[in-house]
């Protein structure tokens, strides 16, 4: 990422759950958040932290099997992807993914760059990068939508 709209130094996994329900009551029903990060920094605790912040109670867990966690929240439809294993990126179209992209869902992608010639442009790209023993997050907004949600946090 050349260079950050947005960053937050976030020193424990608490802390990486506060940011993201604060995320979350910024977000429209449309956005799409790309998640870029290595194995086990913690996209999929982000992830958590913004369907928390949505209203979400129960387990969440990363869709590395099935791709796709669906998770149907009072008056919104939110999408976890988890893209890890995907073979290549035409198995998306196969899935019918361009149906969840729509203005009414929030799309949240972990490994975004496995569906790369498929996935929209996000609004929002978030990477998170070891710091020490915590993390910082360096978000950069690809949409007037993503810039809207920067502003709010």
């Amino acid at each position: 990422m050349e260079h950050a709209d947005f960053q937050v130094d976030l020193p424990d996994e608490a802390a990486s759950i506060a940011f993201s329900e604060r995320l979350a009551l910024q977000l429209q029903p449309g956005s799409v958040l790309f998640l870029r990060g290595d194995l086990g920094v913690g996209k999929t605790s982000l992830c958590r932290g913004v369907l928390m912040g949505l209203g979400h109670q129960g387990n969440v867990k990363s869709p590395t099997y099935t791709l796709v966690e669906p998770y149907d929240l009072p008056g919104q439809q939110v999408y976890h992807f988890d893209l890890y294993r995907l073979g290549e990126p035409s198995e998306l179209e196969f899935m019918g993914c361009r149906d969840y992209f729509d203005n009414e869902s929030i799309c949240l992608v972990e490994w975004p760059e496995q569906g790369v010639g498929v996935l929209p442009v996000p609004d929002l790209e978030l990477e998170i990068l070891v710091k020490g023993r915590g993390r910082q997050l360096l978000c950069r907004a690809h949409s007037d939508r993503g810039r809207t949600i920067i502003a709010g946090l």
